[in-house]
């Protein structure tokens, strides 16, 4: 029977959008492009914490599915579904809980309410004239509520850690309907699972508390080289972003276009945020450790907000990437310094049977700096030992046939599979990975039963189906 969605639509103050409503086209539709496709019954757009609560009951009650969304970036379609999807977006509020000026004056260090929903662009903008911002991702339209609970990675983090390291309480709605706020003290467990553990596990959470940083200027900057020189970049690079001052983010990206005339592209790009003349040596030091001159290079001193807009408009792949490919990922974090015989094969492999329509893609981001310096007890999040973490992803059309996506799928595998010997066996949560042989382990490491014992404390019942997805951790 179709659920009785005029008797939701009048317990809410947000808005239940139905297929046949104006508007659903638009708001139904996820980040994703693989995801698009699906048709949720319902999209329940909460205005406050009560309109979770009230969607939750409603769906137990029907037995209705229900995804969670806040940006819509799922890499594996977490935040969609054809039943009914909660989306968090008009829950997007940011503002400040207190003046906490720093010692020497400067108010680096003020509590931050952000709503689950916001969008990095808005929570950039809105803390830029204070002069402060959160450690977090360039992407202006991910959300904070996901991007937070599975870790959080970005420019500032090698130097403040993870944007769940900067979490100082959340708001979270439990699968019983209770509105729970729970922080070191209120709650611990919820808010230890919370750190890293959180994305889709033990509750809805509908707002967070973040310890502000200082919003430096930065000096953003991309680098490219010719196709030959891609293995001296490689080498180079693994030992030399991971070692770099925590001032220096700088990643790797190396992808093949969609036309296998084109050749391989590599970019070296990132921010930092020492001196302007700091920041040029060490990218000279990168340089001149390649060995090889760069063909492309540009550097740009601006104000981190601005910067932060620079990176994400950055073109790391040489042609304009289709909007509309069907991305697939794997992911994999790594101590050492991955062997030649294992770069060699990298690079081979990228290279081979390609087909047109096809792209390939290495993603390397630097880790270490104060993503390590947390224990790895402290926090749901256990990657704390890491060197960089390794993203592979490949992208067909959206018309591929069969034979094409199995092909994709056939060669992400296989290079994966040549990278994995030499891996931690941790995988970045927020790059989910649907194949993966014990995902709890996987994900949470040496913090996976404790978080299995926190979701069985907070969700007994299994609303969020964490219990059933994960298995056993050992």
């Amino acid at each position: 029977m179709e659920p009785d969605w005029s008797a939701l639509r009048d317990n809410i103050r947000g808005e239940v959008v139905l297929p046949a409503d104006p508007g659903y086209e638009t708001v139904h539709r996820p980040a994703i492009a693989r995801f698009q496709h699906l048709r949720p019954m319902a999209v329940v757009q909460c205005a406050v914490d009560a309109d979770v609560a009230v969607a939750l009951a409603f769906a137990r009650a029907t037995g209705v599915p229900f995804a969670v969304r806040g940006g819509g970036h799922s890499f594996e379609g977490t935040s969609s579904t054809e039943g009914m999807v909660l989306d968090l977006s008009r829950m997007g509020g940011v503002s400040f809980l207190d003046a906490g000026a720093a010692a020497n004056g400067a108010a680096t260090d003020r509590l931050v309410r952000v709503g689950a929903g916001a969008r990095l662009g808005h929570v950039y903008d809105a803390l830029a004239p204070a002069g402060v911002t959160i450690p977090a991702g360039c992407g202006p339209a991910v959300g904070i509520g996901g991007l937070t609970l599975g870790g959080g990675l970005g420019v500032l983090g090698r130097a403040y850690g993870l944007t769940s390291d900067a979490l100082r309480a959340a708001r979270v709605v439990l699968g019983d309907g209770r509105i729970v706020d729970c922080d070191d003290e209120l709650e611990p467990e919820l808010f230890w699972a919370l750190r890293g553990g959180g994305n889709g596990t033990i509750g809805v959470v509908t707002s967070l508390v973040f310890a502000s940083v200082p919003a430096p200027p930065m000096t953003s900057f991309h680098f490219t080289w010719e196709p030959e020189h891609l293995p001296a970049v490689l080498a180079a690079w693994q030992t030399w972003a991971p070692a770099a001052p925590d001032t220096m983010a700088a990643s790797l990206v190396v992808s093949t276009p969609a036309d296998p005339a084109l050749m391989p592209v590599t970019s070296v790009f990132g921010a930092a945020h020492g001196t302007e003349e700091a920041d040029v040596a060490l990218l000279e030091q990168f340089v001149d450790r390649v060995g090889e001159p760069a063909a492309t290079q540009t550097h740009q001193r601006a104000p981190h907000r601005d910067t932060k807009r620079l990176l994400a408009d950055i073109d790391v792949h040489g042609v304009p990437r289709r909007a509309d490919a069907h991305a697939h990922s794997r992911s994999e974090f790594f101590a050492q310094p991955l062997g030649a015989d294992i770069l060699t094969g990298l690079v081979e492999l990228l290279a081979t049977d390609r087909r047109a329509g096809e792209e390939r893609e290495l993603d390397f981001t630097p880790w270490a700096g104060a993503y390590n310096r947390i224990p790895t007890p402290a926090t749901a999040f256990p990657h704390r030992t890491a060197r960089f973490l390794l993203k592979q992803a490949v992208a067909v059309e959206a018309d591929a046939s069969a034979d094409e996506r199995v092909a994709a799928r056939d060669w992400l595998d296989r290079s994966w599979q040549l990278t994995h010997p030499a891996g931690t066996g941790g995988v970045y949560p927020n790059f989910p990975d649907p194949v993966l042989d014990n995902p709890a382990r996987a994900y949470y490491g040496v913090n996976a039963d404790r978080l299995r014992d926190a979701v069985r404390a907070y969700d007994p019942d299994g609303v969020f189906g964490f219990l059933a997805g994960m298995g056993a951790a050992t």
